[in-house]
């Protein structure tokens, strides 16, 4: 069993433990209202919009980790704000303007990071790093979790009406705007927390990965919630341990154990898996052949 733990020994693995659970079970917990929600655009557009804060904070305050945090922050929020004046000001729709919005501000992003002094490595930024996470870095990810992991728990019951019935949640006098924006905000904190482990690019693959596979496993909204969240942990601290022993980028591990996870959900779930489905329809083949083959059964009837 030392293989097991051993990696685990190291201090740097050990705050890299403590990071995958915290936002592990935090990205796995709201993946199921970004899901629900179909935010997963959202959540693509709003992820690639971090890197030029992240440029502006390095630029301004070095490689404090309280600058980065309030840089990507703000440049997430302006993009999800604006992308939301653009499609209500204008005959664009609101996807069309994320699209343009994120795509202008990731390029932003990368030009702004060529005039930063500070050597920094783009690939950092882009695909994270969870071994090198500080434990100021492991501060923010603690304090987004204690604010947005409550929220969201208080917050269940409405927020479960917003996504399947918003006009029924209208006319009982729930605040469905401020909720919606609520929802965004808690996406913010919880992409710029996640961000030093699994970077810009694969921040979608850790929120949505978890969420997805619940989904297709059963039908109860607290299980897509908290099943989401434990799978979150289980899918990132299972990452974390094969970067360390196959010596491979950890935040690329962590989404491809929980990509493997989804692939055999979607292939072998009970009720919604695909070799499910492949089997009842050839039952059902099977029984409309036996009815018609019944000595006796002729056509006209």
């Amino acid at each position: 069993m030392d293989w097991l733990f051993e990696p685990f020994q190291h201090v740097f693995m050990q705050r890299a433990l403590a990071a995958c659970v915290l936002i592990g079970f935090l990205n796995g917990f709201l993946g199921g209202f970004v899901m629900l929600r179909r935010m997963a655009l959202m959540a693509d557009s709003l992820s690639h919009s971090l890197l030029p804060g992240l440029a502006v904070g390095v630029l301004l305050f070095g490689l404090a980790p309280a600058g980065l945090f309030m840089g990507a922050l703000s440049a997430a929020l302006m993009v999800a704000l604006g992308a939301q004046l653009l499609a209500r000001g204008a005959r664009v729709k609101e996807d069309s303007a994320l699209a343009i919005l994120y795509t202008v501000a990731f390029s932003a992003g990368v030009v702004l990071l060529s005039f930063v002094k500070v050597r920094v490595s783009l690939l950092h930024y882009l695909f994270g790093n969870v071994l090198g996470v500080s434990n100021q870095d492991l501060w923010v990810a603690y304090g987004v979790a204690v604010v947005v992991l409550p929220l969201l728990v208080a917050a269940e019951r409405p927020l479960q009406l917003l996504l399947f019935e918003p006009s029924v949640a209208r006319s009982q006098g729930i605040p469905t705007g401020l909720l919606s924006v609520g929802l965004v905000v808690a996406l913010v904190l919880t992409m710029v927390s996640s961000l030093q482990a699994v970077g810009v690019i694969l921040l979608l693959g850790l929120l949505i990965s978890p969420a997805a596979t619940v989904y297709l496993l059963c039908d109860s909204y607290p299980a897509l919630l908290w099943g989401g969240g434990a799978l979150g942990v289980f899918g990132s601290v299972s990452g974390l341990w094969l970067s360390y022993w196959l010596g491979l980028p950890s935040g690329a591990c962590i989404v491809l154990v929980l990509g493997a996870m989804f692939c055999l959900a979607y292939l072998f779930s009970p009720r919604y898996g695909l070799i499910a489905k492949l089997l009842r329809a050839r039952h059902f083949h099977q029984e409309s052949l036996s009815r018609w083959e019944k000595p006796g059964h002729h056509h006209g009837h």
